[in-house]
């Protein structure tokens, strides 16, 4: 053996090259990325929030959004810890995220300055019916329970998938019930 190859072998260069960044880095980073996206949302939800508490608008079933907010986190927390033990990412599934996070963006750019996460309603305010609340009603409840289960799959942590997904259809079923009685009566505007 030469003393090149006993350096190689010395520095865990011999043998077959591995990929350079393991599966749980990749998880790790995508849910950063995640969470720095669901910052940005809960950003923006806030400003308009306070648009809309300034003109008069009042928020309807007040502790739903607090409860929104910490099971999010505590998804994010429980995808992170999954990652941490993952042996290789479903693609797949990262890719099926990646195209919620389109239908998310279509969701807020159709509401517009009334995207909030929060149930603000006005008595005079008619119910939007544009882009995909045209075709469905509270589509971001649905996109919800799509990315909860999603994410924790594609890093085979079906248990996480499967918990969250139940915790967050309990709370949107609550949801859609207090937004369904404070928009009772309205009048549609496409």
């Amino acid at each position: 053996m030469t003393d090149t190859q006993r350096l190689i072998e010395g520095a865990g260069l011999a043998g077959e090259a591995g990929p350079m960044i393991g599966a749980s880095a990749i998880a790790l980073g995508i849910v950063l990325f995640v969470a720095f996206q669901r910052l940005g949302e809960w950003m923006l939800a806030r400003r308009n929030a306070a648009v809309l508490t300034e003109n008069g608008w009042t928020e309807a079933g007040r502790g739903t959004y607090a409860l929104r907010i910490a099971l999010q986190f505590a998804w994010l927390i429980a995808c992170g810890w999954a990652a941490l033990s993952l042996r290789a990412v479903h693609w797949e599934l990262v890719a099926l995220f990646l195209l919620l996070q389109l239908l998310k963006a279509w969701i807020i750019l159709s509401l517009g300055p009334f995207w909030t996460g929060r149930i603000l309603t006005h008595a005079q305010a008619p119910v939007l019916r544009r882009g995909p609340y045209r075709h469905l009603r509270h589509p971001g409840e649905w996109l919800a329970a799509a990315e909860i289960a999603c994410l924790p799959l594609a890093f085979g942590a079906w248990e996480v998938a499967l918990l969250f997904t139940l915790l967050n259809a309990a709370l949107a079923w609550y949801r859609v019930r207090v937004e369904e009685a404070a928009i009772a009566g309205r009048p549609e505007l496409r």
